[in-house]
């Protein structure tokens, strides 16, 4: 019993030691012009560790648009892609990181798609041209995506870290180095910027062109992160 009570001190000890180890990253994302910017992609490199979250995501489509318009994933990670919509869509990709094609449907097709290659996947719709979403693949443990504000919250342990930044216009469309950050036990707040390239939409809204065809020779000579 003694041996049982020791055994379960040294477990919470260690797990109490792990829990005060973690910290938060506060990250606010600018884009040249000191605005806010959604839909920004940001890595952490750093002390070893397993990716955040389960290993599986949804990409859906509704009201003739992609959500989100850019998800992260880690490489090995199945996708599914639910059509929440009321007509059929045709999602497909012709990126190096991911070639795949969901012929004509309706719900949600019962295989996911697995993306195990890093890099950028540009999606499309082949029924609806104005169609765009962003897959970006990483083999970094901890990443996420800036929300309508500019601003992702990361909790990782303390450390130092090396920091990749991507948008779908950032320049090329090629992961950015950020440098490096050193986390302390207390957290930290970080402002990153990124040069993006002029461009009339963001996510089209209407068939005035071939949105995918555009983004996706942007993206024809991306390389892996």
């Amino acid at each position: 019993m003694a041996r049982f009570r020791s055994l379960f001190f040294i477990a919470a000890t260690l797990c109490s030691s792990g829990m005060a180890s973690a910290a938060t990253l506060q990250i606010q994302m600018h884009d040249q012009r000191g605005q806010p910017l959604v839909d920004a992609v940001v890595t952490l490199q750093g002390p070893a560790g397993q990716p955040a979250g389960a290993l599986k995501a949804d990409m859906d489509q509704r009201s003739q648009q992609f959500a989100p318009h850019v998800l992260a994933v880690h490489t090995g990670t199945p996708i599914k892609f639910p059509n929440s919509d009321n007509i059929r869509h045709q999602v497909y990709s012709f990126s190096p990181a991911k070639r795949f094609e969901l012929r004509l449907y309706e719900g949600t097709p019962s295989d996911p798609v697995l993306f195990d290659k890093p890099g950028v996947v540009v999606l499309g719709c082949n029924i609806h041209d104005w169609m765009l979403g962003y897959v970006y693949v990483t083999e970094d443990p901890r990443f996420g995506v800036t929300d309508t504000q500019g601003q992702l919250a990361l909790n990782v342990p303390a450390g130092v870290y090396h920091v990749t930044l991507w948008h779908p216009q950032a320049l090329d469309m090629q992961p950015v180095n950020g440098g490096e950050v050193k986390i302390p036990a207390q957290g930290l707040q970080q402002v990153f910027a990124l040069n993006l390239e002029a461009q009339a939409t963001q996510s089209p809204t209407a068939p005035t062109s071939s949105a995918f065809g555009d983004a996706f020779k942007r993206a024809a000579h991306e390389t892996a992160q």
